[in-house]
């Protein structure tokens, strides 16, 4: 057969328009900048000099490249946290697991594949704690042609929650892994970077969705709607958020639609986003919006301020002064962060399907405790001179010297063992108030749990009361994930399950264990190769993590 050189012509365009797409890129310049918070000047290491750094803006389905220039002085990785990047976990980000970390000096070009998510994401550096201040919002819109399945805000502002150290951060983090007790506590909570009025040296700024030195400003119109993208970027706590006189329609959580309901306040866990309708319709004034801690565990010390911004009405009127302060449960109220943790149900509609998983053929029961191992002469910090740290069913990960996914692609051996366990190696009474110290010793190791390509996983994660109870948030990399049920206590393996959601359980890439309670969550595992589960905290020890190792 003849093919005429228009014929041909046409082939090649129709094969550049699907196979030939330039990717959007990015310039993400890793460096060290002054920034002045709370009434001194340090040094912090950002991207592109901002703080939080610069947003990611894509629609859904698209790729982009990010080339990551790092000039600071130490390694570093940055994560894509939630984007599933599907067959592609070379550029997820967290170093020794995925990738080597990026040295001082180096270059990395970063591809980042969206696949089903939209709405909001974000991301940050993968290594040590440089993810206190080296993090961004991801924007991810719907498909071009497709709309939110809510009216359109007027605008959408990002408000992304931070802590806050004066103390350089490499040296908090140096100092409790040498002395191995807790981290100093942040001296300040942010909104968008700034504390706010209630800290030292934050006077109000006047500008409409921008930032000026100490409290972040948000200028509205009575009657108009507003989007907020809310992201805790905080290294280890779980906050309360609320604007005073104001409710809120919640729409999303973790770049996945829930059915819309209204509430006066959030809980959100870090890594966690949610996004919120905000329906300026209260009589011009000037409200406080706020965040401060929810802790199960406040046995030990955490930071017990609150951060503030404005949402300023625009027009001519006094505004009250101070603002309007908004309600926010106590620190401790585990009732009200479990109670808007579980308003959350997926929109389940015919233009978002979900798909539970309803027979499942991968079961494991994670218990995850704060442990203690012994020092020589009881030299370390923590509890009675003890090393603290965190395992998943008494194992506390060692990280490697070469990346788990390249020790499993080139088959090199000695880096990771199979066979981590579906099981705890003891069942006792996990949230009983007092437990025998013996519990309290875990085993180090570096193990991977091996997953058959498309087999559908159950985890129910245990809190436990070894050493201290605490709610431990958790993140799944390459996967989102439902979260058909949880409770306080422990879990019932005869009752629980008869209770689970499989209608319309929210899908999400990160959930907190309640403090001495329990979650289950299901997915589909069709994502390889390999995949991190990262334990955020507890408060008290390092962080406990593994591996999901998936055959293609």
């Amino acid at each position: 057969m003849r093919v005429s050189t228009s014929q041909f012509l046409v082939f090649l365009l129709f094969f550049c328009v699907y196979h030939c797409q330039a990717h959007t890129r990015y310039k993400f310049v890793v460096k060290e900048v002054p920034y002045t918070r709370l009434c001194s000047t340090k040094n912090i290491l950002t991207v592109n000099g901002q703080y939080p750094g610069p947003p990611i803006y894509v629609h859904r389905g698209e790729t982009i490249i990010v080339d990551v220039y790092n000039q600071g002085s130490y390694n570093i990785t940055l994560h894509w946290h939630g984007v599933k990047q599907p067959r592609y976990p070379w550029s997820d980000g967290p170093e020794y697991i995925t990738q080597c970390p990026i040295q001082p000096g180096g270059k990395f070009s970063q591809k980042v594949i969206f696949s089903t998510e939209e709405g909001t994401l974000w991301w940050h550096a993968h290594s040590e704690w440089s993810r206190a201040t080296v993090h961004g919002p991801i924007i991810i819109y719907p498909k071009n042609g497709s709309a939110y399945p809510f009216p359109k805000p007027a605008a959408e502002v990002p408000i992304v929650l931070g802590e806050w150290w004066k103390q350089d951060i490499q040296k908090i983090y140096d100092a409790f892994v040498s002395n191995g007790g807790d981290p100093n506590i942040s001296d300040a909570y942010t909104i968008n970077s700034q504390p706010g009025d209630l800290y030292p040296c934050s006077k109000p700024g006047t500008f409409k969705l921008q930032v000026e030195k100490g409290t972040f400003k948000l200028q509205v119109e009575k009657g108009l709607t507003y989007l907020l993208r809310i992201i805790n970027a905080g290294m280890q706590d779980m906050l309360f958020f609320s604007i005073a006189n104001h409710n809120v329609t919640v729409v999303a959580s973790d770049a996945s639609y829930v059915k819309p309901f209204s509430s006066s306040y959030l809980t959100i866990s870090p890594g966690q986003t949610i996004d919120v309708l905000l329906n300026a319709n209260q009589s011009p004034n000037h409200y406080y919006m706020a965040a401060r801690v929810y802790t199960g565990l406040t046995s030990v010390s955490f930071d017990n301020t609150t951060t503030t911004a404005i949402v300023e009405y625009s027009g001519n009127y006094t505004p009250s002064s101070p603002p309007l302060f908004p309600y926010l449960p106590y620190y401790n109220d585990t009732q009200a962060s479990v109670h808007f943790t579980g308003s959350l149900r997926s929109l389940a509609d015919e233009d978002h399907p979900i798909d539970v998983p309803k027979e499942i053929n991968s079961s494991m029961f994670y218990t995850f405790s704060v442990n203690a191992f012994l020092c020589p002469n009881n030299s370390c910090a923590g509890p009675n001179g003890t090393r603290l740290a965190a395992s998943i069913n008494n194992l506390t990960f060692v990280n490697p010297t070469i990346d788990i996914l390249q020790a499993y692609y080139y088959h090199i051996n000695g880096v990771f063992e199979t066979g981590f366990p579906d099981i705890p190696p003891l069942f006792f009474n996990f949230t009983a108030e007092y437990l025998p110290l013996y519990l309290e010793a875990s085993k180090r190791a570096t193990k991977v749990k091996v997953l058959d390509y498309n087999s559908t996983v159950e985890i129910v994660f245990q809190g436990t009361n070894v050493v201290a109870g605490s709610d431990h948030p958790i993140h799944l990399h390459g996967f989102s994930f439902y979260v058909v049920g949880w409770g306080l206590g422990n879990f019932d393996k005869d009752k629980d399950p008869l209770k689970y959601n499989l209608v319309d359980p929210p899908l999400q890439n990160t959930i907190a264990i309640p403090v001495n309670g329990w979650t289950t969550i299901r997915f589909k595992a069709n994502n390889p190769v390999s995949w991190f589960k990262q334990l955020y905290r507890p408060r008290r020890g390092r962080c406990g993590n593994h591996l999901l190792l998936q055959r293609a």
